[in-house]
């Protein structure tokens, strides 16, 4: 589960917790943009970029930009349970499901071979009742919220499918059946089948579509980086 979206979510511990970050050392990146404040954050080219660290027991991390497009994240968080952070760039789409004629985005990422974390999609709707998750690789402990519903094949993959709640929302998590790191989604079938095939949700407006890294642990510093990311829809 992605925290960011949350509005004010620990707005008042994060600014303590932001400026330790900052004074850590990582490896350096020239970029655009740097951050290693827990809520660092910035625009390029239509997309928002997150450092978002937001579990507890995180340790450090740092995300850099070239673009909106291509960016990364250096993490070194302690091997134990539980979620750390999701460094992420966010797109906003505003559009109810009905109205969308696409939804589509393209990834290619270079991920480590060890560590805890999954690279996904987090699809929200605008009033966050609803999550929709697409794991396109994953690594380590790590495990979706809910129950199996079975598995599907749409728009362009194989997913095993998983419905759950957090407590706050309900969560659709759809995982990739075998681990890839480079292809397109066609997001729209997805939230369709979902709404019309299984009437889990009405005609939401799609708010925010976001991708990134839901990293669990990095133990020792891990690299996770993105190139050539473009989520599009209309």
């Amino acid at each position: 589960m992605a925290r960011h979206t949350l509005p004010g979510f620990l707005l008042a511990p994060a600014l303590a917790f932001g400026a330790v970050l900052g004074l850590a050392s990582a490896p350096a990146h020239a970029a655009v943009w740097n951050s290693c404040d827990q809520w660092g954050n910035t625009s390029l080219g239509g997309y928002t970029l997150y450092n978002n660290i937001w579990g507890s027991g995180a340790g450090r991390q740092c995300t850099w930009a070239d673009s909106g497009t291509n960016w990364g994240t250096w993490a070194d968080h302690p091997n134990t349970g539980g979620i750390k952070s999701y460094p992420n760039a966010k797109k906003v789409i505003n559009k109810p499901i009905d109205s969308l004629t696409s939804l589509s985005s393209t990834y290619n990422v270079k991920v480590p071979a060890a560590g805890a974390y999954n690279t996904s999609y987090d699809i929200w709707d605008t009033d966050y009742d609803y999550e929709i998750m697409l794991w396109v690789n994953y690594h380590g402990a790590v495990g979706p919220i809910g129950s199996h519903q079975g598995d599907v094949s749409l728009g362009g993959h194989t997913w095993s499918v998983y419905k759950g709640s957090n407590g706050a929302n309900e969560v659709f998590s759809f995982l990739r059946t075998s681990d890839s790191s480079s292809g397109t989604v066609n997001m729209l079938p997805i939230l369709k089948w979902i709404k019309d095939t299984k009437g889990w949700m009405g005609n939401e407006t799609i708010g925010d579509v976001q991708f990134g890294y839901e990293i669990t642990s990095s133990s020792g510093g891990l690299d996770f980086t993105t190139d050539n990311l473009t989520i599009s829809g209309g």
